[in-house]
């Protein structure tokens, strides 16, 4: 029988399938999760995740509850932060991150080496 997989794993597995999307560890212990040079958002462990959203999409996400304010930089208002406590905060982590993606996709594309 497998050992269920954390938080950080699920989110890390689903973004992985998604075309041009990579990973790599910061100098924060964070684990940045890219498309290629943009990153889309990142992950400090199991328990939060980080963002970076247009101010007028931030601000829908923060009234609907989804985002709190970035914890080094609260005064962004693009910048957010979700901790995660539960599945369902993995799957909304996970819908974020989808619209980081989508976002990147239809303004600069697929990078190079992931177009086929």
């Amino acid at each position: 029988m497998s050992e269920p997989r954390t938080a950080s794993q699920t989110i890390v597995a689903e973004v992985s399938t998604w075309p041009g999307v990579e990973t790599a560890h910061g100098d924060r212990g964070e684990l940045s999760i890219r498309l290629g040079r943009r990153e889309i958002g990142h992950l400090h462990g199991d328990h939060a995740a980080h963002f970076g959203f247009p101010r007028q999409v931030a601000a829908e996400l923060r009234e609907a509850g989804r985002i709190g304010p970035h914890p080094a930089f609260p005064e962004n208002p693009g910048w957010g932060a979700r901790r995660i406590a539960g599945e369902a905060d993995v799957h909304d982590v996970i819908a974020m991150l989808r619209m980081n993606y989508d976002r990147a996709v239809e303004r600069h594309g697929l990078p190079e080496t992931s177009v086929r």
